[in-house]
């Protein structure tokens, strides 16, 4: 890795607004969708988030493969795939009339998210962006961090123009076209391939690494966190009996933190690594669901848990982007990043069905509350393990 870069840095805007793009079609699109789809077709709200489960299930177990392609090959042609397979697969979600075919489009979606979002563009701007990859990822997460904020009110207003089918058509056709045809023009073959690839060589996976180990163990409790709260915070603000404006409040305060925790990280550059902003990320986070568990409805708690929840929320996509040079310097970047997406991705799946269980099989909030702020515990042990075994090594 070196310093410099043949890449201009509107290279890096131009992914970032691919991410941008990507995320709002393929990921935020169906929070909207699902709501006329469940009006129309009869479907249960649990038979439709069910097929999102699978989805995000796929995608963790695509991403080892995906990963692996990219360290040997580059990131071109699945990127490419992704995002013109997404659109397809959109395209024929518009037309679904039945939920073992709309199951089956998911999971053929979570292969196309494990070959597109964030992590193999993360993989291209390591390996040529040199010492300012960090910079890089950041810029592409945070123009990424806008895509609820923009393709969420966009998909709203196509559906309710057009209805969902034409929504998603139109959608689909956008994603194929605008992000399939950014990669098929910016990307070059081999961009993204690991340093020892390039030499005929391949670096093992740190299995045996506890740094490995520790960042597997951080990030899938993060990762049970963030997707247990997205969906079971507004039912519990609703139970502690805040109204919807509060509760509009509390949800709006968490996306500008995202982005205004992403502006910090990007101008203050190279001056922050990963084990330090990570570190905070860990604090803010514990001291987050900490207030949610002691104030679960006291309304100034609430927004103060939202502004630290979301200033965590925007950085750790940065910190988990960064963490695989540094914590682990010479490990195959794109193949080790998608093997600590398999356990992520599989706990994003699993986290708001399970606590979904455990609300009803205890009929107690605080139940909830207290086992996401268990995750919060598993991730600071994550996190020291992963720091004290990684400056033990040097």
């Amino acid at each position: 890795m070196t310093s410099s870069t043949s890449r201009p840095w509107s290279f890096v805007w131009l992914l970032a607004a691919a991410q941008l793009v990507a995320w709002g079609c393929l990921y935020y699109a169906f929070a909207v969708a699902v709501v006329p789809m469940e009006a129309e077709l009869g479907w249960s709200r649990t038979s439709l988030n069910g097929a999102l489960s699978v989805g995000l299930a796929s995608w963790g177990f695509s991403a080892p493969w995906v990963g692996r392609w990219i360290d040997r090959h580059g990131a071109r042609m699945v990127m490419s795939l992704g995002a013109i397979g997404g659109g397809a697969l959109m395209m024929t979600w518009s037309q679904v009339e039945s939920q073992a075919a709309f199951v089956l489009i998911w999971a053929a979606m979570g292969f196309c998210m494990a070959c597109l979002l964030y992590e193999p563009a993360f993989a291209v701007v390591t390996a040529l962006f040199g010492t300012d990859y960090r910079r890089a990822i950041t810029a592409i997460t945070l123009l990424g961090g806008f895509a609820s904020t923009v393709l969420i009110p966009l998909t709203q207003t196509l559906c309710d123009t057009v209805g969902w089918r034409q929504a998603l058509l139109i959608l689909g056709l956008f994603c194929a076209v605008f992000v399939g045809g950014i990669h098929l023009l910016v990307l070059k073959p081999g961009d993204g391939r690991s340093v020892l690839a390039t030499k005929g060589q391949a670096a093992p996976l740190p299995w045996r690494n506890p740094v490995f180990w520790g960042l597997a163990l951080w990030f899938t409790a993060y990762g049970a966190i963030f997707t247990g709260l997205t969906f079971q915070l507004i039912p519990l603000m609703t139970f502690h009996g805040l109204d919807s404006s509060q509760i509009m409040v509390v949800m709006a305060s968490i996306g500008p933190m995202q982005v205004l925790g992403r502006i910090v990280l990007l101008a203050l550059g190279r001056r922050l690594d990963a084990r330090t902003t990570g570190g905070g990320v860990v604090a803010a986070m514990l001291v987050a669901v900490g207030l949610l568990m002691a104030f679960p409805g006291h309304f100034p708690a609430l927004v103060a848990f939202a502004l630290l929840y979301g200033a965590a929320n925007g950085i750790i996509t940065i910190v988990r982007g960064t963490a695989v040079p540094e914590y682990l310097n010479g490990a195959s970047y794109a193949a080790t990043n998608g093997a600590l997406a398999l356990p992520v991705n599989i706990a994003k799946s699993v986290a708001p069905l399970a606590l979904a269980a455990l609300w009803s099989a205890t009929d107690s909030p605080r139940a909830v509350i207290g086992a996401i702020l268990a995750c919060c515990l598993l991730a600071v042990a994550g996190y020291v393990l992963a720091t004290l075994a990684s400056r033990r090594q040097g």
